[in-house]
């Protein structure tokens, strides 16, 4: 429909809303918020910052180009996937969640150190593995099953026990379901890794999950309630690190960076170095050498989120000079070092220059292909290329956008 070009984003999912015949409470139910968040986005009293808020409204509203929300062509960041994104682990992995069983396992016996080995080799198979999610969603049906009767059939400190394994392959289960998942599914699996956790009493299990829980609230664009989140995680765990095993202080670190990222998200440019800072403080504070097992806190991550939250603010020259004093294999994640490699890309893009920003989202895709398929910045960043790459480097952004998957539905 011919849209006129004084609109703003409000009025222009207004006005196609309406044409639809859709009502506000409707709209804001397919993107999973409620009919006062959207009059206050179609009334400009609240701006719509979240990409993927817009990829839902535009998905809901049968929209196929982010241009006839935005009104900008010049600032069309990818073609709107039409349904969410798919992976043939899903159904599985779904069915282990949601036919959840109810009662207990009858030979009331479990290995608990087993089931933590099993859920550890895991999250290293996810930092490892260019096909993470395929790789860790073939093991995660059994795994959630497993940890799931574990807890059901021990009782004590060994079911506390069971309950941090659980929690645990909860937050495995939520990274690598992250933009494939039914929202219903992804809420489902952050609200078990923080219950059983809680149940279990546990800081440092209870501090991890929040990190998870944070990172839901933060994707589906409730960044206050992400920020309450880790803030309080921060606030429950700091008495106890003093002489606390060294992953209680890293899954601290982690969440001073998640902070610092939202607040950068949201352009408050004070907050989001000073969280970022708190996060230096306690990576010089570990050995040189530590990485949290699930999180990757290390000195390395928080060089690595310091590119992140210049790029999200928009200072694309500091993000590129932070990012040319990296060394990115000093990271032993796959995916950590994959998405670094869009942080900068991301960078260029902003600076104009698509010539770099093809060169190293190829790097990306060669390092961590699936990372790249399933994070939308990254396809946002490579359906820009297709779309917009000088003629002479239009063949390659085009490979580049095939293996991601963003050209099919163009």
């Amino acid at each position: 429909m011919d849209i006129p070009e004084d609109l703003s984003i409000g009025e222009r999912i207004r006005l196609l809303r309406e044409s639809r015949g859709m009502s506000r409470p409707i709209l804001a139910g397919l993107c999973g918020r409620g009919p006062d968040w959207l009059k206050k986005i179609e009334t400009g009293e609240r701006e719509l910052r979240s990409h993927t808020l817009l990829l839902n409204l535009a998905a809901a509203l049968q929209v196929s180009d982010l241009s006839a929300i935005t009104g900008r062509s010049s600032d069309v960041a990818a073609t709107v996937p039409l349904g969410r994104l798919n992976h043939p682990g899903m159904p599985a992995i779904w069915a282990a969640v949601m036919n959840r069983a109810l009662t207990p396992a009858t030979d009331g016996t479990a290995n608990v150190s087993a089931l933590q080995g099993r859920a550890d080799q895991t999250w290293r198979l996810w930092h490892t593995s260019a096909r993470n999610r395929t790789e860790v969603g073939a093991l995660l049906p059994d795994l959630i099953r497993d940890a799931e009767a574990a807890v059901r059939a021990l009782g004590g400190t060994e079911r506390r026990d069971a309950l941090v394994v659980l929690s645990d392959v909860y937050r495995l289960t939520g990274q690598a379901t992250a933009y494939v998942a039914p929202a219903e599914l992804a809420w489902v699996v952050a609200d078990r890794a923080l219950s059983a956790a809680q149940d279990a009493d546990q800081p440092a299990a209870i501090a991890a999950a929040a990190w998870n829980m944070g990172n839901i609230l933060r994707e589906t664009s409730y960044p206050d309630e992400a920020l309450r989140v880790v803030t309080e995680a921060g606030d429950l765990i700091r008495p106890h690190l003093d002489g606390a095993p060294d992953d209680w202080r890293g899954v601290y670190g982690a969440l001073q960076l998640h902070a610092a990222v939202t607040h950068a998200r949201e352009g408050h440019e004070g907050d989001a170095w000073r969280y970022w800072d708190k996060g230096h403080q306690v990576a010089k504070s570990l050995p040189k050498a530590y990485v949290h097992p699930s999180t990757v806190f290390s000195r390395a991550n928080v060089d690595f989120h310091a590119v992140s939250v210049a790029t999200d603010l928009r200072s694309s020259g500091k993000a590129l000079s932070l990012a040319d004093d990296i060394d990115p294999d000093v990271m032993p994640s796959r995916e950590r070092r994959a998405r670094l490699w869009v942080e900068v890309a991301r960078g260029h893009l902003q600076r104009g220059d698509r010539t770099a920003a093809l060169h190293v989202m190829k790097l990306a895709h060669e390092i961590g292909a699936e990372t790249v398929t399933f994070t939308p910045s990254a396809r946002v960043v490579a359906a820009d290329l297709w779309r917009k790459a000088p003629r002479a480097l239009r063949g390659e952004a085009g490979r580049l956008a095939e293996a991601v998957g963003v050209t099919a539905t163009g």
